[in-house]
This record gives C-alpha cells, structure tokens and sequence, in this order.
C-alpha cells in the first residue's frame, strides 16, 4: 500500500513538473517569436526578451532535470510495487494452499468424528447408565478424560503410581467392580499389564 502511494505520488509529481516544463517552452516559443518577428524595435527591449529567453532556457533545463529524477523516482517505485505485488500474489498462494489443506484436514475430521459419535453411540448403548452418567461427570471435569488405564501400578490419566494400599484393594475388587484413582478421581481400566 505504502508503495502504491509513493508510486502514485510520483506520477502526479512527474505530471505537474511535465506541465511545468511546457509552460515555460511554450513561453520560451512566444518569446523567441517575439523576437524573430521584428515587431521588437526598442533596443532597450529587445536587449530585456533576450535575457528573458536565456533565463527561460536555464529555467526549462533546470525543470527537465527534475522531471529526470522524478521519472528514476517513479520507475524506482514502480518496481517496488511490482515486487510486493509479486511477493504478495506468493504469500496468497501459499494461504490458499493452506486453506485448502486446512478445509481437508477439517473435513476429515469431522468424519471420523461422526464415525466416533456411532461408535460411542453403540457402546454407550452396552454401558450401565449410572456407570455412564458418572463417566459423562469425569470426563467434564478431567478435560475430556473420563477414563484411563492402569499400566504398571500407574494411571494413565494424572500419570501418578499408585500406594500400595491402594494397588492391594485393586486387586481384591471384583472384575466388574468400578475403581477410581485416589489422586485424579478417573476410573481405571484394568488389563493384563496394571502390573497388580
């Protein structure tokens, strides 16, 4: 944008200086005409438009030089532009690349999570409802975790190893029986690996 500006402030400054420079070549040009008309008799005139076309000349030469630096200011900023505008149309492409594979990843994902959704529909189905119920409450309260595993006298869900009172009242609990950790309340899974 900063470059835009500055590439159309040249131009307008280029075209003003342009207009300047034909104002005075075109007074220059009336001035000389003036004086090659012979209608100029006064010497004391005459002598005055000669100045007068001198001092245009210098004039013009000295605009013509700053319409030079504005034109190598505006090319200058043109090319600015053209290089943002391309780094730009680069960074855009590469967002879009990312939307897209972003909208991908997001399609996939709400996917498999319907897939899960039936399939926690169908096992929730075969879950008693206070056993459920009270996993629902852990689960909210535990940031999505309800449940976790006790792998080698450790849970899984607050990683904490477990006493060894508690790890010998595991063992004498029922299979069926729901057990909790003493440190993060989740139920624990037990398997052949709880290490009990």
């Amino acid at each position: 944008m900063a470059a835009q500006t500055e590439e159309s402030d040249t131009a307008r400054e280029q075209t003003k200086a342009e207009q300047d420079v034909d104002q005075v070549r075109q007074r220059a040009v009336r001035d000389q005409q003036r004086l090659d008309s012979g209608n100029v008799t006064s010497p004391k005139d005459l002598e005055n438009l000669q100045r007068e076309i001198t001092s245009l000349a210098k004039r013009q030469g000295d605009l013509e030089d700053v319409v030079l630096e504005v034109m190598e200011r505006r090319e200058s900023a043109q090319e600015r532009v053209a290089e943002l505008t391309e780094r730009v149309g680069s960074v855009q492409g590469r967002i879009d690349d990312a939307t897209a594979r972003r909208d991908a990843a997001f399609e996939e994902i709400d996917g498999e999570a319907a897939s899960v959704t039936k399939e926690r529909e169908v096992v929730a189905a075969a879950v008693p409802a206070d056993l459920l119920k009270l996993y629902d409450k852990l689960r909210e309260q535990q940031g999505g975790i309800g449940a976790a595993r006790l792998y080698q006298r450790t849970c899984q869900g607050c990683r904490q190893e477990l006493a060894i009172t508690e790890l010998a009242e595991i063992r004498k609990a029922a299979s069926d029986t729901v057990v909790r950790c003493e440190n993060c309340r989740r139920i624990l899974v037990r398997t052949a690996e709880s290490g009990l």
